[in-house]
């Protein structure tokens, strides 16, 4: 009986075998984290009571024997002024109105940057992934966090609309120690609302944003009074101010920030790392923002008992 003859694959098809093993797993990791990660239709209509964010800061202050902070107080977006909406969608995630949850210019600009640097670089999150990272998350720094916030993401990019989205992100994010939060972070910085922030104070807070809690408006770093600066042009940029508001926003800022600004176009010096992620350069960004969608009926707040099943 004549012997077999033994087929040997050839390394093409032993290497797309081992990719669709690979495409394999990873669907079946995504679809795992899918049914597996918290619902997040009930944030339409709902605001959250807590945040994972919040509630890590208040294990690290009770280990630390410091003040715990509160929960962030929620506001309407129509309480929040324009211009800090504006300001952080600027500097924080330029394309937010047009991109589906992420922002695919910026992780290739990201990737390049931290390949050329031989080191990681800048962040590349969007607002609707920083607000995952917020709401269910924490600051963790991990490739696991990051693949479930890609994942919460577009469950959030699906669930709700744009200005929800940004409305939520801008009552929850961290703007200092303890200070959660637009309406917080207005009355703690300036003493005044949310709804009642001048175009240089929403700067301020944009620029704060990447590094919050190494923020001292008191002794400002190079970093801060130069991403102030720019956000301020950016607002003239994109027409969100003229150049008559722009004058007086720069000269508030002086005031603010207690001394001369860097001159216009003067390179932004990185903010210090915070929780492992930096925020991105603030260069005028292609191709221009779209117009919001108009903004939707404000959703009820929470009713008492904290947050619904599967939040």
């Amino acid at each position: 009986m004549p012997a077999r003859r033994l087929r040997l694959r050839s390394p093409l098809a032993m290497a797309l075998g081992a990719a669709g093993a690979a495409l394999a797993l990873a669907a079946a990791i995504l679809a795992f984290l899918w049914v597996s990660l918290p619902e997040v239709g009930w944030l339409a209509s709902r605001d959250p009571r807590t945040t994972a964010l919040v509630e890590q800061r208040r294990a690290e202050a009770r280990r630390a024997r410091r003040h715990e902070p509160s929960p962030p107080r929620m506001v309407p977006l129509s309480r929040i002024a324009p211009r800090l909406a504006e300001a952080v969608v600027l500097s924080e995630d330029a394309a937010f109105f047009g991109h589906a949850g992420f922002d695919f210019r910026e992780i290739r600009n990201a990737v390049a940057e931290s390949v050329e640097r031989k080191r990681l670089g800048r962040g590349a999150s969007t607002i609707t992934q920083q607000l995952a990272k917020n709401l269910f998350l924490g600051s963790e720094r991990s490739l696991s966090r990051k693949v479930k916030e890609a994942v919460l993401a577009v469950k959030l990019e699906r669930a709700l609309p744009k200005r929800r989205i940004l409305g939520l992100y801008l009552n929850v994010a961290e703007w200092g120690e303890g200070v959660f939060g637009a309406e917080a972070a207005s009355r703690s910085r300036f003493g005044v609302a949310a709804a009642d922030l001048s175009t240089a104070q929403a700067a301020v807070l944009a620029a704060m944003l990447p590094a919050p809690r190494r923020a001292d408006l008191s002794h400002p770093a190079p970093w801060l009074t130069q991403r102030a600066r720019r956000v301020v042009d950016l607002l003239l940029q994109y027409q969100k101010i003229d150049a008559a508001e722009h004058r007086h926003a720069s000269a508030e800022l002086e005031r603010i920030l207690a001394g001369p600004l860097p001159p216009a176009g003067a390179p932004i010096e990185e903010p210090p790392e915070e929780n492992g992620e930096v925020g991105p350069a603030l260069e005028l960004p292609t191709p221009a923002l779209p117009e919001p969608v108009p903004a939707p009926e404000e959703p009820a707040p929470a009713p008492e008992g904290g947050w619904p099943d599967g939040g």
